[in-house]
């Protein structure tokens, strides 16, 4: 299953994803694309950290905004996979 967020991932958004994330629980990994995200928030970077550490997992591609959230709150191996870690310690 894929997932795509929208440009603004503020409280509201998070809250209007929540219930599509756990509708997506058991059905194998899930995709999450913030590629074209250009303002996160706190609240959608704790449900972001909520869906990698489900069962199933996620895997999350992201965006220059995510990135430099995630690297402001020392996320970036919480958040991404391998190669995006790299990109951001870069």
């Amino acid at each position: 299953m894929s997932i795509t967020l929208p440009a603004r991932c503020d409280r509201s958004a998070a809250e209007a994803l929540l219930p599509e994330l756990q509708a997506a629980q058991g059905t194998g990994m899930l995709r999450i694309d913030a590629s074209q995200t250009t303002q996160i928030g706190q609240a959608m970077l704790q449900l972001l950290i909520a869906a990698r550490r489900s069962a199933d997992g996620a895997m999350i591609v992201p965006g220059p905004a995510l990135i430099e959230a995630a690297r402001l709150a020392g996320l970036e191996t919480t958040l991404f996979d391998a190669p995006h870690a790299t990109q951001v310690a870069a």
